[in-house]
């Protein structure tokens, strides 16, 4: 076999493509830190309720913005809690939505009801 090698077929290159990191604009450098911070610093009420959803995305979403996602969820449900509480195949409805976040919104459910139930039972 002479000659010159064969270059990879576009299908080869564009799997490649799968595990290259999205560009990031310089303001979202840091910002998932920043974010963790404040949450620490001030708690949940120093923060709206598209950055609490943010926090809960980041652990379903590690390596994509999640800010639009977020403030989406907020606008179709009307706030954090109504978000959270949302049947799964509403969620699902929302672009960007995939089971990995319905699953993380659903464990935070689910804690909260366990909070409360375990609040109820104390008094």
């Amino acid at each position: 076999m002479t000659g010159k090698p064969k270059a990879p077929s576009s299908a080869l290159a564009d799997v490649g493509r799968l595990f290259v990191d999205p560009p990031v604009a310089p303001h979202q450098l840091g910002h998932r830190e920043r974010l963790r911070e404040r949450f620490l610093d001030g708690g949940a009420g120093a923060m709206p309720d598209y950055e609490l959803m943010e926090l809960v995305l980041f652990a379903a979403i590690p390596r994509r913005d999640v800010k639009p996602l977020a403030k989406a969820l907020i606008a179709r449900f009307g706030g954090f809690a109504e978000a959270i509480a949302a049947p799964r195949a509403r969620l699902l409805e929302v672009e960007g939505i995939g089971e990995a976040a319905v699953t993380q919104l659903k464990i935070v459910e689910a804690a909260a009801l366990r909070l409360s139930r375990t609040a109820m039972l104390n008094r």
